[in-house]
């Protein structure tokens, strides 16, 4: 007898130890008491510029093959995920479209796993490459309709947002936003969107 009630008052000690350092949570994930984390832009950086230009494949390069090719450019979203919940979640997934003005101009999926520790908040980091082909192939394909209503030309736009790019001189948008994230057996995709600058 003498034997198990040092076993016990050992396991309790040991349980009670881990409870103070916050290994063991009291608070359980459930619907009920799960709230939606806070997202939101933060800020966007140019990761890479390589100014503005385009090639046409009638144009012969000096080596390689000849195509339709445009400079890149490699923006990072920068957003701030705040976890209200008294316990840790994780995110698992996150994905967004990119407007610059009113111009949607592509769409961003970024695999990603990602704990974040109860009333905590982390900052997310996600790159999106452009090109002036891509770009271009998305104002006179889906966007051709808000183009010829506000009598735009797609090459005076994609050159004025790629010069336009390194100063922030025009909005940039994510729309459509979710973000998904676990905590226990809850499962929630929350909507987000964000405007810079």
């Amino acid at each position: 007898m003498h034997h198990k009630n040092r076993i016990l008052k050992s396991l309790l000690s040991i349980y009670l130890i881990a409870l103070v350092s916050g290994c063991v949570s009291v608070n359980q994930p459930d619907e009920n008491n799960f709230n939606d984390p806070l997202i939101g832009l933060d800020h966007v950086e140019i990761s890479y510029y390589a100014g503005f230009y385009y090639f046409s494949k009638e144009v012969e390069p000096t080596r390689g093959t000849a195509d339709h090719y445009g400079s890149p450019l490699l923006m990072t979203f920068v957003f701030k995920l705040h976890n209200p919940n008294p316990y840790p979640i994780m995110l698992d997934g996150f994905s967004f479209s990119v407007k610059f003005e009113e111009f949607k101009v592509n769409s961003v999926i970024y695999p990603i796993a990602m704990w974040i520790p109860d009333g905590k908040t982390n900052l997310l980091r996600v790159p999106a490459m452009f090109d002036t082909r891509q770009t271009l192939l998305n104002l006179i394909m889906p966007e051709a309709g808000k183009l010829n209503s506000q009598d735009l030309s797609p090459w005076d736009v994609l050159e004025k947002w790629w010069k336009g790019a390194p100063d922030f001189s025009y909005p940039i948008s994510v729309t459509e936003g979710s973000a998904v994230f676990r905590a226990g057996g809850v499962v929630r995709a929350v909507p987000f969107r964000g405007k810079y600058p």
